[in-house]
């Protein structure tokens, strides 16, 4: 378990005019490189936006991010190190986590979520009987699973060895339908890889509310981070940043209620 830190960041960031902001690399739509190698996706416009009012909060004329590439085995060894500030990358807030590293209020909703083919939406009890797509050996199977089992619903899984086999067999109509994450389904759809004719059902089966990640025991950082994004909902600026990370993608039921209540809520 790491040692709480003092709190010093915001001093820190106010001496140095710095911010290291750690950034994954390779999770499309919420945290990725482009062609240039510069950081892009839906989180890492949110801390763009995040470094801008922790400067006025911290009264300096411009904080500079520092962006630091990390993936998914060693996000949280370098905050919990202190190597990077903030991780704007998809980290889903557990209570497991909160024994390393502290989250701040969420800034997403992810879950496992359906790809259907046609119009209008589907009910989950409407797949009951149907062929049912996923990647093998993975939580969302799981999930998938457990949530037929619940139901007392019967449908035949049909696991795929990658997302984008699953993706193909129901463009072809081999499947009835393919559970995924949420935000990797968003991410087809926002590069627009996503095949004609497929949508993305607004329901999802699980819901994992994703959050920045900073070191445990600085409570003032933490609080300057948090009322940072509660002034970006209640502004409208955490949509306007999800409309432009995702163009063209409906966001879910979940998202759209983060959006409305975290500004109260939180």
């Amino acid at each position: 378990m790491a040692a709480p830190v003092a709190a010093e960041t915001l001093d820190r960031l106010r001496d140095s005019g710095e911010i290291r902001l750690g950034h994954r690399t390779d999770a499309i739509p919420l945290s990725y490189v482009d062609a240039d190698g510069q950081p892009q996706g839906y989180s890492v416009l949110v801390c763009r936006a995040l470094v801008a009012k922790l400067a006025d909060t911290l009264g300096v004329e411009k904080l500079t991010p520092v962006w630091v590439p990390l993936d998914a085995q060693n996000r949280f060894d370098a905050v919990a190190e202190g190597r990077v500030d903030l991780h704007c990358g998809a980290a889903t807030i557990t209570l497991s986590r909160r024994e390393r590293v502290d989250f701040s209020i969420p800034t997403f909703v992810d879950g496992t979520a359906v790809l259907l083919a046609g119009e209008g939406d589907t009910a989950f009890e409407d797949l009951a009987g149907k062929r049912l797509g996923v990647r093998g050996a993975t939580t969302t199977e799981e999930i998938l699973r457990n949530s037929l089992e619940a139901e007392g619903l019967e449908a035949e899984v049909v696991p795929f060895r990658t997302f984008r086999e699953g993706v193909a067999a129901l463009s072809k109509g081999d499947i009835d339908a393919f559970f995924g994450d949420q935000s990797q389904l968003f991410g087809l759809a926002s590069s627009g890889d996503l095949p004609e004719g497929l949508r993305i059902s607004e329901n999802t089966l699980t819901v994992e509310k994703h959050g920045l990640v900073l070191q445990r025991g600085d409570s003032d950082f933490r609080l300057a981070v948090d009322r940072a994004l509660s002034a970006m909902y209640q502004d409208g600026e955490m949509a306007r940043i999800f409309r432009a990370g995702m163009p063209g993608i409906e966001p879910g039921v979940a998202l759209k209620m983060l959006f409305i209540l975290a500004p109260e809520v939180f």
